[in-house]
């Protein structure tokens, strides 16, 4: 857990250094290697912000491969387009649906994943509603993914 000097904590193991005074309401250093730092507001109260808030997502790191799959999946709808303009013998092109819908399941649930370790976890070391917001809207995505 980091540790700001108003005591707030996040999850890096290490101690929050401050670059600027408290009451000018401007961001600190952070010094967290996870992404997460303490910010102060204009009351001086500390405030975790983390890579959420920077608008990075829980697949940022796996991007390129992400894209790669998706590359590979759309292959294989392609691949369904010409089995129908060839007439290839149904079964087999139920067996390519299968195998595609597998493969966007697949990427949902490692999405999902990511979800849950980043923005969620994010979520929860911030508290309050916010925690309640997210939990809730993963609850739905998942739901969403289980009437697939």
């Amino acid at each position: 857990m980091t540790t700001t000097e108003a005591g707030a904590t996040a999850p890096s193991g290490r101690t929050a250094r401050t670059s600027t005074a408290r009451d000018t309401g401007t961001e600190t250093d952070g010094g967290a290697a996870d992404g997460a730092a303490a910010r102060f507001d204009v009351e001086g109260a500390a405030r975790i912000v983390t890579d959420h808030d920077r608008g990075i997502h829980g697949y940022h790191q796996q991007k390129d491969e992400h894209l790669k799959r998706l590359r590979r999946i759309e292959g294989q709808v392609r691949g369904l387009q010409r089995m129908v303009d060839e007439d290839v013998y149904c079964i087999d092109i139920l067996t390519q649906v299968s195998a595609s819908t597998k493969a966007l399941q697949s990427f949902a649930l490692q999405l999902l994943e990511e979800h849950l370790r980043h923005c969620v976890a994010d979520a929860a070391v911030k508290g309050g509603a916010e925690i309640d917001a997210k939990v809730e809207e993963a609850t739905k995505a998942i739901a969403r993914l289980l009437r697939t």
